[in-house]
Formats: structure tokens, sequence, C-alpha cells
């Protein structure tokens, strides 16, 4: 018994040694594009600041830079989109990944809203879950790291698609670079003071590049899913109009947590006064803060409504949105 326990261990070991050795060299002749988001805009650009002035674009060089760095030391080719504080148009990102024939685009943000106690990251992947599996695989990856490196493990994860955020068309740097496994990651919030003064903080970006170089390597190590045409296997639905950037600095939007928990109270009353009530409610904290963890929430409950309501095309529709734009994240 105490051989077949040694021998067990033994094969054990091997294993991990085996597994741990194809991590390491995962990425090794990976072409790898990194975005660091916007940039050059200091002198017009008064949104995104943190309270005592640590401004996105130089957080996302920085954490590009070293994540640069760490990639090319385990032998993959590094893309950057900029190696420096300027402009470069989204069509510019795009066509930079796409020229040089990326295996992956990994787009680097921070991000802000109108709730200074909100510090949590968010992953956009383009178009429906269930035809880029290969993107919503790489945020994934990416969320479970963040989770270990940067915040709490039992930190809200929102792994959700661009059209939550931009409803007609996605993200731009995704959208021109669907086909490739792509993502573009709010890795924390700058407007939350005590993220900010981190996030001035070499350390602290040297632990989220990390998060990123983990990221990578594991999602090299499994096969990667197909990228399907979009809209090939579910339909395209009405957008969802949300607010945008600016309007959700303001006081309406820092309702966002409160619309839903006020929402969720009405539901339980059942009456048509009260349903169309949480309906509203539930409509603007989606709106508010469209890719919050209690987002999908928000739509699940106005496709129950509007099922109730007989209205039962815009529920099937705002099924499909919980269910294609929103990823039930489990480390």
């Amino acid at each position: 018994m105490k051989k077949f326990f040694l021998l067990l261990l033994i094969l054990m070991a091997l294993a991990t040694a085996g597994f741990s050795q194809k991590t390491t060299q995962s990425l090794k002749g990976k072409t790898i594009c990194i975005d660091p988001g916007h940039g050059g805009t200091a002198l017009t650009d008064s949104y995104r600041v943190g309270p005592t002035g640590e401004r996105e674009e130089w957080v996302n060089l920085r954490v590009g830079s070293m994540l640069q760095k760490m990639l090319q030391e385990k032998g993959a080719t590094v893309i950057m989109t900029r190696t420096e504080d300027k402009v470069v148009t989204l069509p510019e990102r795009a066509k930079i990944a796409v020229d040089n024939k990326a295996d992956v685009f990994v787009s680097i943000h921070h991000n802000a809203t109108a709730d200074s106690s909100v510090n949590f990251p968010i992953i956009y992947f383009h178009g429906n879950a269930s035809e880029n599996a290969a993107s919503v695989d790489l945020g994934k990856a990416l969320a479970s790291r963040l989770l270990i490196h940067l915040h709490q493990p039992d930190s809200p994860v929102s792994l959700v698609s661009d059209f939550t955020v931009f409803a007609t068309s996605g993200a731009s740097v995704l959208r021109n670079t669907y086909g490739i496994p792509a993502i573009l990651a709010e890795a924390s919030f700058f407007t939350n003071a005590g993220e900010e003064q981190k996030l001035k903080q070499e350390s602290h970006n040297r632990h989220e590049a990390k998060a990123y170089m983990e990221a990578l390597e594991a999602f090299f190590t499994k096969p990667i899913a197909k990228i399907e045409v979009k809209n090939s296997k579910v339909p395209a639905i009405p957008p969802f109009i949300v607010f945008q950037e600016a309007e959700r600095m303001t006081p309406i939007a820092k309702r966002w947590k409160q619309d839903f928990l006020d929402a969720e109270h009405l539901m339980t009353r059942e009456d048509p006064a009260s349903l169309n009530t949480a309906y509203d409610l539930f409509t603007r904290s989606a709106r508010s803060f469209p890719d919050s963890p209690v987002a999908a929430q928000c739509h699940a409950s106005r496709a129950k409504i509007l099922a109730l309501q007989s209205k039962n095309t815009e529920a099937a529709q705002e099924a499909q949105r919980v269910n294609e734009y929103y990823v039930n994240f489990r480390r």
C-alpha cells in the first residue's frame, strides 16, 4: 500500500511538472498585440483622471510596457500599438493587430464611474458569447488572475460583451479585430481613491502585468475555440441604449445599485403598478452601469416582467441579451 501511494505521488509530481513546463513554453513563438488604451489627451480630456490627477492613459502604458517585457522573456513576439503618450486612432490600433497577424489582441484600460466606492475588473469581448468562445476563454483566464493579483478572491467580476456599453456596434478595437481572440480589460477603477493611489505605484502595475502574462500563458496551453461569424448562431437583437462616459458620472448614474435594490423589492409585490415601476428602475440601473455585477439581473428581471405582460418577443430578446452578453464567471 505504501508503495502504491509513493508511486501515485511520483506520478502526480511528474504530471504537475509537465503542465508547468507546458505553461512556461506556451507563449514561445506567439504574436501578441498589446494596446495601451488612450494616450496623448491630457490637455483635452478631463474624464480619464483620478481624484488626485493620475491619468488612465499613463497607467495603461506603464502596465503595457511591463507586460511587453514579460512576454518577450517568455519567447513571444510583442506588437505595441503605442510606446509613448501619444494619440493613436482606434482604426489604427486594430489595423496594427490585423496587419501583424496577431494571435491575440489585448487592450489595457482602467475604469471610471460616479460611485467612487466601486472597484472590480470588467473584461469585454466582442459580440455574442456563443460565437466568440475564444475571446470569452481568454477573458475567463484573465478574470481569475486579476482576482489573484489585484483584488480580493470574492470581488465581483464582469465578463461582458462590448455591446453592453456600445450598444449599436461594440468597441471599435474589438469589432475591427474580430476573428482574433481579443479582449478589452478594465482591471480596476481609478475613480476609487484607494485604487488610484495603488495605480501610481510600479509594484502594483507589475502585479497587473503579471496577471495578464499568466492569463495568456494559460490561454495558450489549451486548444483555441473557433470564432464564428457574428449572428450566425443567434439573431441580432435591438440595441439597449445606455449612458456613455460623462453621463455615467452623474448623480442619476450613482444610484445604479439603489435602483436595482428598490426594483427587486417592488418585484415581490407583483401588482401591475409595482411591476411597471420595477421595470423602469431595472432599466435605469442597467443604463447607468450596463456592465455592473447586477446588470445581468436587471435584464433578466426585465424579461420576466415583459413575459408577465405577454410581450413575448421582447422578453425573448432580453433573455438572449442575458445569455449572450453576460458571462456567469466562476473562478
